[in-house]
């Protein structure tokens, strides 16, 4: 173990005198390493953000809500969308249905979405006004910066309330005081009696944000917009226990069959929504953004590969004579290996540093000026670095062998 050691020492001092005299040439080799570095980690660590902040968003969702609407989420659907179209809708009748007959869901809320432009004096924005009853802050887990949310009372009486949020109190009201102003609809009026905490644009803009969001009570919705067969409410049904989601789920299908009239030998006339559905729809997405990125990242990888062997095989034939003399003196071969092995894994390990350092760089110009999620975490610099030993060991052996087998006598006639 001493004598690998000491051989392992004096290795990596000969390999960094030898990189140490060739700079530019071991700078220019590690360019292919640098290229494939920075396309592993900057790859991995644009997915490694969008995975977590796809995550964020879904959870806006919550992991323990259903919600009943007559289409599916996600891309794959087996159904046709005229026929699902054509689809009876959902009426808020059945969200008593379902909070009577359940025995699983806590809270049930009816939920109707459209868009419109929302003004104060001469301001105005584009909001997503959402109509759902006092349950609908529970169940989203809607956090306040100042005022209430909405009561029983205003929905029992249909009042002209709204809770906004904090993108349309900053169009609406750049100096603060949105409590207590009265914001129009179209021509509807309302009061705002409450400002929801800013949550931020997710993933996919501003879907899964409250930021732009005016929330009204359900029935001050009915009576402003009406709910038309094109406009079929949605109903959330927190379970409040993600273990029981999957027997919840079989319940609620059968409150919602019967309830529809759907014949025994009829396929659903409604769908049952929940997160797994955008998980699946994205995770296709994800699988090709890792394809073409593997593809990309190995294709770099080849070339700087091929590079760092192109010159180990003219530094071994530079240092032929070097090697012959080492040998003559009782050098092992398991020992010229080894220095020349070293030599391919450090310019290796040079390009991933820089290249690394180059990644670092950029994920935080993506994060801070373009406000896109990027992170650098340790495994995925531990995995660089993984990498450039790889290559270096599959792209070097061949020189160090080549070196290893030379033989002293040829070695020191070499000119």
């Amino acid at each position: 173990m001493r004598r690998f050691i000491f051989d392992l020492i004096e290795g990596l001092r000969i390999a960094l005198n030898a990189i140490w005299a060739n700079r530019l040439r071991s700078i220019l080799t590690t360019l292919g390493i640098i290229i494939g570095i920075v396309s592993v980690t900057l790859m991995a660590a644009l997915i490694s953000g969008v995975n977590e902040e796809f995550e964020e968003t879904l959870s806006s969702l919550g992991a323990d809500v259903m919600y009943v609407s007559k289409f599916p989420w996600g891309a794959n659907v087996n159904v046709d969308w005229w026929e699902m179209a054509n689809r009876p809708a959902i009426s808020a009748d059945l969200v008593n249905t379902i909070q009577e007959q359940s025995a699983y869901a806590s809270f049930v809320a009816p939920m109707a979405n459209t868009g419109r432009t929302v003004s104060h004096r001469d301001r105005s924005a584009r909001a997503s006004i959402t109509g759902s009853t006092p349950l609908y802050g529970q169940i989203r887990g809607v956090d306040l910066a100042e005022g209430r949310f909405l009561t029983d009372a205003d929905e029992r009486g249909a009042r002209n309330v709204c809770v906004i949020g904090a993108g349309i109190a900053d169009e609406l009201f750049p100096q603060g005081a949105a409590l207590g102003q009265q914001v129009r609809m179209g021509m509807a009026p309302c009061t705002v009696v409450g400002v929801m905490e800013r949550e931020g644009s997710g993933l996919f803009g501003d879907e899964g944000s409250h930021d732009n969001t005016v929330i009204i009570p359900f029935q001050s919705f009915e009576r402003v917009f009406g709910v038309s067969r094109w406009r079929s409410i949605t109903i959330m049904v927190k379970v409040g226990d993600t273990d029981l989601m999957p027997v919840a789920e079989d319940e609620l299908t059968g409150i919602l069959r019967t309830a529809r009239q759907v014949d025994p030998m009829e396929a659903n006339n409604f769908e049952i929504n929940q997160q797994d559905e955008i998980r699946a729809s994205f995770s296709t997405v994800r699988l090709a953004i890792y394809g073409v990125g593997i593809f990309l990242t190995a294709l770099a990888l080849v070339v700087g590969g091929i590079g760092v062997m192109n010159i180990m095989f003219v530094s071994v034939k530079e240092r032929t004579k070097e090697i012959g003399i080492r040998k003559a003196v009782g050098a092992k071969r398991y020992t010229i290996l080894l220095q020349f092995l070293i030599e391919a894994i450090i310019v290796c390990l040079i390009g991933g540093a820089i290249g690394v350092g180059i990644t670092y760089g950029l994920t935080t110009f993506i994060s801070e000026g373009l406000g896109f999620a990027a992170q650098l975490p340790v495994q995925i610099i531990a995995l660089a670095f993984g990498i450039c030993v790889s290559v270096g060991i599959l792209f070097g052996i061949a020189p160090a062998w080549q070196a290893a087998q030379a033989r002293p006598i040829e070695a020191l006639r070499y000119e």
